[in-house]
């Protein structure tokens, strides 16, 4: 090569490399300015391209056999709704909030709020997070957010999430309103990594038995699990009453690794097995925390997945009472299926069977017939060998077959049924709910009115009283919500007891809110006596 020539060819390389490293300078700068800089994607949602490459996934993952050929022609929507009802396929804003919720963790300020009215009021900070460290406190009116504008606006929640999260070291300029103070005043927060615990509540509920509440199954579960049992341990417990009511699920291996936690070794706690997906299954390694205490497990109809694994490992172990009533019924493993783009298909792939073998996905085909079929035809084949004298007899008119208990259909039946009180329930009580007067309430008066001390000195004492209720019912003639008096009279305790609890969350936390609600919880007394 002629030295002209090579000269050349390095200055033409040297061109490139400046041009490369000026467009990576430029998409950083840009980026830490705080532009979201979007992906490209290859497809386009709903284009045939990639409807036909999730067709292709469906049908080398999906959990039954599927004719994927009578799909091809049809919307994105409608392919999804022909498997069943956990198969979902997530925009790239809902793909990033799954996975921010069930890891545990995200990057932003660290603040919760409330919008009341038209103020943005902050109604929790997390521990050592950034905000905690700027000096944000709770009460704190927070009137804008760097140059916008945020008080007296009345802006949609979601616009205000995307104003506190982003990158970690990327700083957010907040004027607040202390309480008390005339002046507002400025502060600069550096956006970084926040921790949440997926442990809502953990205390003592008598001086031998602990309480612990899990929302959902993320990636930290089992070890703030050990942590807030070897907490609770040394406070003395020696029982414990495991809450995972209104739980609807989130990671296999996060309930696997609960589950393992009150297991001596080498118990079969699920198994999972698909069209695709051999059997396999995940056994306890005996080193829990809390193997040899009395255990009770709570749960109801909005228990799900997850829960449900691990209350129905405990069942078949008998390694706890199961309290409260039916699960949800959903026993199908799904896989998630990221794109270029941000976005993700959530497929089914399996579905979990307890150690006993059981399968407890309810039907989601053709209701029930169909599960009396199949249930029909599973014991003239001789796969069901349970004891039939021992069942639930469901209705002649819909049967004609007893279905042992364990195949009765969909999710998991307690060892002690406790029957939801609905009484109060009732029209004027679901329109407060849903204007969530109640929460209005108690951050605009008796948030004020009860400080945290107060609060704190009579944790168990503390109740609102006729006096209490009646300005309750003033506050709602000066904000002109018209209720029939006697349906409020006639829902008066459930009132008075979500006051208290809101105004317990407030000052003391999901915890206060729990031991709130606890204090007279119908499924809480069973337990404490089934542990007796």
């Amino acid at each position: 090569m002629k030295r002209n020539t090579r000269i050349n060819l390095l200055i033409s390389l040297s061109y490139s490399l400046v041009l490369i490293l000026g467009m990576f300078m430029g998409y950083k700068f840009l980026k830490d300015q705080g532009y979201v800089l979007e992906k490209r994607t290859k497809y386009a949602d709903n284009s045939p391209e990639k409807v036909d490459e999730i067709l292709h996934i469906i049908n080398g993952n999906y959990v039954d056999d599927v004719d994927t050929r009578k799909l091809a022609n049809l919307p994105l929507d409608s392919v999804l709704h022909r498997l069943d009802p956990h198969s979902s396929y997530l925009p790239p804003t809902k793909a990033l909030a799954l996975a921010e919720d069930l890891e545990g963790n995200f990057e932003g300020i660290g603040v919760e709020y409330y919008i009341l009215k038209d103020t943005l009021l902050v109604t929790g900070v997390v521990k050592d997070g950034p905000a905690w460290q700027a000096g944000i406190q709770k009460g704190d009116k927070i009137l804008k957010v760097d140059t916008m504008v945020i008080s007296g606006r009345n802006l949609p929640r979601e616009k205000m999430t995307g104003r506190f999260k982003g990158r970690r070291g990327t700083t957010v300029k907040l004027t607040l309103l202390h309480p008390g103070n005339i002046l507002p005043s400025a502060v600069n927060v550096t956006r970084g990594s926040v921790r949440l615990s997926s442990i809502d509540a953990a205390y003592m509920l008598n001086p031998e038995t602990g309480y612990v509440r899990i929302s959902k199954f993320g990636a930290q579960t089992d070890q703030d699990f050990a942590d807030a049992a070897k907490m609770l341990r040394g406070r003395g417990m020696r029982k414990l009453v495991l809450d995972l009511r209104d739980n609807g699920g989130g990671y296999l291996m996060a309930a696997t690794g609960l589950a393992d936690q009150f297991l001596p070794e080498n118990k079969l706690i699920v198994y999972t097995e698909g069209r695709h997906e051999p059997r396999t299954e995940y056994f306890s390694t005996g080193t829990g925390e809390f193997t040899r205490e009395k255990l009770a497990v709570l749960i109801n109809e909005n228990s799900a997945s997850a829960s449900e694994i691990v209350a129905g490992a405990m069942q078949d172990l008998k390694r706890g009472v199961i309290i409260g009533r039916r699960s949800f019924g959903k026993g199908l493993v799904q896989e998630q299926f990221p794109f270029n783009d941000g976005s993700a298909l959530n497929l089914t792939i399996a579905r979990y069977y307890t150690p006993s073998g059981r399968s407890i996905q309810k039907s989601y085909r053709k209701g029930f017939d169909a599960y009396r079929h199949e249930v029909e035809e599973r014991l003239n084949n001789g796969e069901l060998t349970a004891d039939v004298s021992a069942s639930d007899t469901l209705p002649k008119a819909t049967m004609q077959v007893p279905i042992p208990k364990k195949f009765m259909p969909g999710g998991i039946l307690p060892d002690v049924f406790v029957k939801l009180d609905t009484s109060g329930y009732n029209k004027a009580y679901v329109t407060l709910l849903n204007k969530k007067i109640i929460t209005d309430y108690v951050l605009e008066v008796l948030a004020s009115r009860y400080n945290k001390a107060y609060v704190e000195a009579n944790l168990d004492t503390f109740s609102l009283n006729d006096a209490e209720f009646k300005d309750f019912v003033k506050y709602l003639r000066r904000n002109q919500i018209k209720l029939d008096f006697g349906q409020l009279n006639n829902a008066k305790a459930l009132i008075c007891n979500d006051l208290r609890a809101l105004l317990y969350r407030y000052h003391l936390g999901d915890a206060g809110y729990y031991r709130a609600l606890n204090a007279n919880d119908a499924v809480i007394k069973q337990a404490m006596a089934s542990l007796q």
